[in-house]
């Protein structure tokens, strides 16, 4: 079983978005790195994705320098501009997910390890350490693995994996809004935005939206 490592949690002192862990000279971390991150933890409609992506060491400069950061300081047209360049750029990158009837039955928090761990264990590429962004350990993952708090703000893997997710994600809403064109979701992308709200009012659920969510009780939608 795979060692647990101790978190690393941003503080004040810690210069957000500057000073990367893979680049800064006091780190610890070394050999093959894969960064893991999910989005659609809080929406309503559609999987919850996690990416792992692996970089090379003499391309961080480079992606440094294009302005890599947190997927969600960034617009939807720098989100796909860089997402092309980091797939293209790592040495291995892979896409996890778990669907609404996972959630549904395990809960969102298990069902986001569940989509890091399925897109950490369809790497190719062996990672010697896996950064995790938050607080919570994926189980039974048979490979080093080190929790970061505010990972997308202070690892360029951990970011990285926040765009392509991110990017892949809005992607396959977007064509699911051609089947689902009364929720709105080409522009909410899933989330509980008013219009989003207002039509499981009047149409009901998809069998794409989340039943274990508040939103989406039946009991809810019509009271």
């Amino acid at each position: 079983m795979a060692k647990r490592s101790q978190g690393v949690v941003a503080n004040e002192t810690t210069p957000i978005g500057v000073t990367w862990l893979e680049l800064s000279p006091t780190s610890s971390i070394q050999g093959i790195v894969a960064g893991v991150d999910e989005v659609g933890r809080g929406a309503i409609f559609g999987p919850v994705v996690a990416a792992a992506v692996v970089l090379p060491i003499d391309a961080l400069p480079q992606l440094v320098a294009i302005g890599i950061k947190d997927s969600k300081k960034l617009s939807s047209q720098k989100r796909t501009q860089l997402a092309k360049i980091i797939c293209a750029t790592a040495i291995d990158w892979k896409i996890g997910f778990a669907s609404t009837g996972e959630i549904d039955k395990m809960n969102i928090l298990q069902a986001t390890l569940l989509a890091m761990k399925r897109a950490i264990l369809k790497l190719k590429v062996q990672p010697t350490l896996c950064l995790i962004d938050g607080n919570q350990i994926v189980k039974d993952l048979p490979l080093p693995q080190q929790t970061i708090i505010k990972g997308d703000s202070l690892s360029l893997s951990i970011a990285s994996a926040s765009i392509v997710a991110k990017v892949w994600r809005d992607d396959l809403i977007s064509r699911m809004a051609i089947k689902y064109p009364m929720y709105d979701l080409d522009r909410n992308k899933g989330y509980g935005s008013k219009k989003h709200l207002i039509a499981l009012e009047q149409y009901g659920t998809s069998p794409l939206h989340r039943k274990s969510f508040s939103p989406c009780v039946p009991a809810v939608i019509h009271n």
